[in-house]
Protein backbone atom coordinates (compact mmCIF):
# COMPACT_ATOMS: atom_id res chain seq x y z
CA UNK A 1 0.00 0.00 0.00
CA UNK A 2 1.22 3.48 -0.81
CA UNK A 3 1.47 5.69 2.26
CA UNK A 4 1.59 9.48 2.49
CA UNK A 5 5.00 9.45 4.14
CA UNK A 6 6.41 7.90 0.99
CA UNK A 7 4.73 10.35 -1.37
CA UNK A 8 7.69 12.71 -0.94
CA UNK A 9 10.36 10.03 -0.80
CA UNK A 10 13.64 10.38 -2.63
CA UNK A 11 14.13 8.64 -5.95
CA UNK A 12 14.11 4.86 -5.54
CA UNK A 13 17.38 3.07 -6.33
CA UNK A 14 17.81 2.37 -10.02
CA UNK A 15 14.97 4.67 -11.09
CA UNK A 16 15.21 7.49 -13.61
CA UNK A 17 12.82 9.14 -16.02
CA UNK A 18 14.94 8.00 -18.95
CA UNK A 19 12.78 8.33 -22.05
CA UNK A 20 9.56 8.86 -20.07
CA UNK A 21 8.12 12.36 -20.52
CA UNK A 22 4.43 11.63 -19.87
CA UNK A 23 4.24 14.11 -16.98
CA UNK A 24 4.98 16.78 -19.62
CA UNK A 25 1.67 15.92 -21.29
CA UNK A 26 -0.84 15.20 -18.54
CA UNK A 27 -0.48 18.21 -16.19
CA UNK A 28 -1.17 21.91 -16.33
CA UNK A 29 2.04 23.92 -15.94
CA UNK A 30 0.88 27.55 -16.20
CA UNK A 31 4.43 28.95 -15.97
CA UNK A 32 5.20 27.52 -19.43
CA UNK A 33 1.71 27.53 -20.96
CA UNK A 34 1.27 23.75 -20.72
CA UNK A 35 -2.28 22.39 -20.42
CA UNK A 36 -3.30 18.92 -19.32
CA UNK A 37 -3.68 16.60 -22.27
CA UNK A 38 -1.25 18.43 -24.56
CA UNK A 39 2.51 18.17 -24.77
CA UNK A 40 4.31 20.99 -22.99
CA UNK A 41 5.75 23.33 -25.62
CA UNK A 42 9.19 22.72 -24.07
CA UNK A 43 9.00 18.92 -24.17
CA UNK A 44 10.79 16.76 -26.66
CA UNK A 45 8.59 13.64 -26.25
CA UNK A 46 10.69 10.62 -25.35
CA UNK A 47 13.81 12.76 -24.97
CA UNK A 48 13.33 15.41 -22.31
CA UNK A 49 12.94 19.10 -21.66
CA UNK A 50 14.33 21.83 -23.93
CA UNK A 51 14.58 24.19 -20.93
CA UNK A 52 15.65 21.63 -18.32
CA UNK A 53 18.09 23.96 -16.53
CA UNK A 54 15.50 26.77 -16.44
CA UNK A 55 12.34 24.65 -15.94
CA UNK A 56 9.73 25.96 -13.48
CA UNK A 57 9.70 24.91 -9.82
CA UNK A 58 6.55 22.84 -10.39
CA UNK A 59 8.57 20.64 -12.75
CA UNK A 60 11.73 20.66 -10.59
CA UNK A 61 9.89 19.34 -7.53
CA UNK A 62 7.73 16.76 -9.31
CA UNK A 63 8.33 13.03 -8.86
CA UNK A 64 5.72 10.49 -9.83
CA UNK A 65 5.17 7.49 -7.58
CA UNK A 66 6.93 5.18 -10.02
CA UNK A 67 10.09 7.18 -9.39
CA UNK A 68 9.83 6.91 -5.58
CA UNK A 69 8.13 3.57 -4.94
CA UNK A 70 10.32 0.59 -5.75
CA UNK A 71 7.44 -1.88 -5.32
CA UNK A 72 5.88 -0.49 -8.51
CA UNK A 73 7.37 -2.70 -11.20
CA UNK A 74 8.34 -1.81 -14.75
CA UNK A 75 4.74 -2.16 -15.96
CA UNK A 76 3.87 0.89 -13.83
CA UNK A 77 6.40 3.23 -15.44
CA UNK A 78 4.24 6.00 -16.94
CA UNK A 79 5.51 5.62 -20.50
CA UNK A 80 4.40 1.96 -20.41
CA UNK A 81 1.26 2.27 -18.25
CA UNK A 82 0.19 5.43 -20.12
CA UNK A 83 -0.74 7.19 -16.88
CA UNK A 84 1.12 8.95 -14.08
CA UNK A 85 0.52 8.04 -10.42
CA UNK A 86 0.76 10.61 -7.63
CA UNK A 87 -0.60 10.92 -4.12
CA UNK A 88 -2.22 13.98 -2.62
CA UNK A 89 -0.30 14.62 0.60
CA UNK A 90 -3.34 16.12 2.38
CA UNK A 91 -6.05 13.60 1.54
CA UNK A 92 -3.78 10.60 0.88
CA UNK A 93 -5.84 9.93 -2.25
CA UNK A 94 -4.14 8.24 -5.14
CA UNK A 95 -4.37 10.20 -8.39
CA UNK A 96 -4.09 8.60 -11.80
CA UNK A 97 -3.46 11.13 -14.57
CA UNK A 98 -4.14 9.28 -17.82
CA UNK A 99 -2.73 10.12 -21.22
CA UNK A 100 -5.74 11.28 -23.29
CA UNK A 101 -4.26 9.32 -26.20
CA UNK A 102 -4.77 6.16 -24.11
CA UNK A 103 -7.61 7.33 -21.87
CA UNK A 104 -8.69 3.79 -20.91
CA UNK A 105 -5.19 2.49 -20.11
CA UNK A 106 -5.95 2.42 -16.38
CA UNK A 107 -8.77 -0.07 -17.04
CA UNK A 108 -6.35 -2.65 -18.41
CA UNK A 109 -4.58 -5.28 -16.34
CA UNK A 110 -2.60 -5.40 -14.19
CA UNK A 111 -3.69 -1.86 -13.38
CA UNK A 112 -7.46 -1.89 -12.93
CA UNK A 113 -7.68 -4.65 -10.32
CA UNK A 114 -4.78 -3.17 -8.36
CA UNK A 115 -6.28 0.33 -8.39
CA UNK A 116 -9.56 -1.12 -7.08
CA UNK A 117 -7.67 -3.01 -4.35
CA UNK A 118 -5.89 0.17 -3.27
CA UNK A 119 -9.20 2.05 -3.14
CA UNK A 120 -10.77 -0.68 -1.01
CA UNK A 121 -7.80 -1.36 1.28
CA UNK A 122 -7.27 2.17 2.46
CA UNK A 123 -10.85 3.40 2.50
CA UNK A 124 -9.53 6.17 0.28
CA UNK A 125 -10.66 6.76 -3.27
CA UNK A 126 -8.48 6.51 -6.31
CA UNK A 127 -9.21 9.43 -8.62
CA UNK A 128 -8.57 8.97 -12.34
CA UNK A 129 -8.20 12.08 -14.46
CA UNK A 130 -8.26 12.42 -18.22
CA UNK A 131 -7.49 16.09 -18.68
CA UNK A 132 -9.87 17.68 -16.14
CA UNK A 133 -12.51 14.94 -16.20
CA UNK A 134 -12.48 12.69 -13.15
CA UNK A 135 -13.69 9.21 -12.24
CA UNK A 136 -13.58 8.02 -8.63
CA UNK A 137 -12.90 4.43 -7.63
CA UNK A 138 -13.98 3.49 -4.11
CA UNK A 139 -14.45 0.23 -2.27
CA UNK A 140 -18.09 0.41 -3.41
CA UNK A 141 -17.61 1.01 -7.11
CA UNK A 142 -16.89 3.63 -9.69
CA UNK A 143 -18.38 7.10 -10.10
CA UNK A 144 -17.92 9.36 -13.11
CA UNK A 145 -17.57 12.85 -11.67
CA UNK A 146 -17.17 14.74 -14.92
CA UNK A 147 -15.04 17.82 -15.40
CA UNK A 148 -13.60 19.38 -12.26
CA UNK A 149 -13.72 23.17 -12.48
CA UNK A 150 -11.05 25.41 -10.95
CA UNK A 151 -13.46 26.44 -8.17
CA UNK A 152 -14.43 22.86 -7.27
CA UNK A 153 -12.89 20.31 -4.95
CA UNK A 154 -13.57 16.63 -4.40
CA UNK A 155 -14.84 15.46 -1.03
CA UNK A 156 -15.42 11.98 0.39
CA UNK A 157 -18.76 11.58 2.13
CA UNK A 158 -19.69 8.70 4.40
CA UNK A 159 -23.17 7.33 3.77
CA UNK A 160 -25.34 5.07 5.91
CA UNK A 161 -24.33 1.43 5.80
CA UNK A 162 -20.63 2.18 5.58
CA UNK A 163 -20.72 3.29 1.95
CA UNK A 164 -18.62 6.19 0.75
CA UNK A 165 -19.13 8.48 -2.19
CA UNK A 166 -16.90 11.09 -3.80
CA UNK A 167 -18.65 14.32 -4.75
CA UNK A 168 -17.71 17.66 -6.27
CA UNK A 169 -18.22 20.74 -4.12
CA UNK A 170 -17.73 24.42 -4.87
CA UNK A 171 -15.15 26.36 -2.92
CA UNK A 172 -16.78 29.14 -0.91
CA UNK A 173 -14.70 32.30 -1.01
Amino acid sequence: MIETATATSPIAPGRSCGTCTLCCKVYDVPAVGATAGNWCPNCLPGRGCKIYEARPQQCRSFLCLWMTQDFLGPDWKPEKARFVLTMDAMTRWLFVQADPGAAQSWRKEPYYDQLKRWAAAGSRPVIVFVRKTATALTAHGETVLGEIAADERLVLRDLPGGRQVVEKTRIVA
